[in-house]
């Protein structure tokens, strides 16, 4: 039965007019490095200096006064703020663009770049300077032990029993610039209840498009405060 919930989903795309790179071009590059390189476990291990200088090289980045949240991300807070249900926002992304926006039930399923993880103990830390080989982590006073608090490839997402969870009672899902080819977040549409309403919110057709009843297609800055606004003004066919 419906319970007025909804599940929102981010991508690359609503950070992109935020100034943050997408994820890969189409060399299979990210920012000019190999993925495997400096986003898989394996190339930490070769090459810790390279990947904790890529990061740190992003979370510089993310912390320039250039970088700030967008219309969509507002939108998105404004949205929660004024939902009168369950309200799950879920984002690919490791930027805190969402948080800044004023975004409160949030759920990084990548991870989020200005934390960091000790490989000995598992505990995570906020983190805003660089980070180098023989950088010693709090808990353990040991060098060597921090590492990017991100998901890499052959790593498994966080909070994905919660996340399953909203998805299969939700009857509102909402995916906003969404490349449709990163799983699991690619196949969250399939877990939707029979009784959804489900909508893309893109630049442009995704891979995962056809998944979809609703499909808006523009730049999320402009797209989603739209949406939203539908919404508050009770202009959906379902709304809080």
């Amino acid at each position: 039965m419906p319970s007025n919930s909804m599940v929102v989903l981010t991508g690359a795309g609503i950070s992109a007019e935020s100034g943050i790179k997408t994820f890969r071009d189409q060399n299979g590059l990210w920012e000019d490095h190999k993925i495997e390189d400096v986003a898989s476990p394996s190339g930490f291990r070769r090459s810790p200096d390279l990947v904790h200088a890529f990061y740190n090289a992003r979370r510089a980045q993310l912390q320039s006064s250039k970088v700030t949240p967008n219309a969509a991300h507002k939108a998105l807070a404004e949205l929660e703020s004024r939902w009168k249900g369950e309200f799950l926002l879920v984002t690919q992304n490791v930027d805190n663009l969402h948080e800044r926006a004023g975004s409160k039930n949030l759920l990084h399923m990548h991870g989020e770049l200005l934390k960091v993880r000790c490989t000995k103990s598992d505990q995570v830390f906020s983190w805003t300077a660089d980070i180098k080989k023989d950088t010693k982590c709090s808990c353990c006073n040991e060098p060597g032990t921090l590492r990017p608090h991100i998901v890499w490839f052959d790593e498994i997402p966080f909070a994905l029993t919660r996340i399953y969870v909203a998805l299969q009672k939700c009857d509102i899902f909402v995916a906003v610039g969404t490349s449709g080819n990163v799983y699991p977040a690619a196949g969250f549409v399939n877990f939707i209840p029979a009784w959804a309403s489900t909508v893309e919110i893109n630049l442009d057709e995704s891979l995962i498009s056809h998944s979809f009843r609703e499909h808006i297609f523009g730049p999320a800055s402009k797209m989603v405060p739209k949406f939203v606004e539908k919404i508050i003004k009770g202009a959906c066919p379902w709304h809080s």
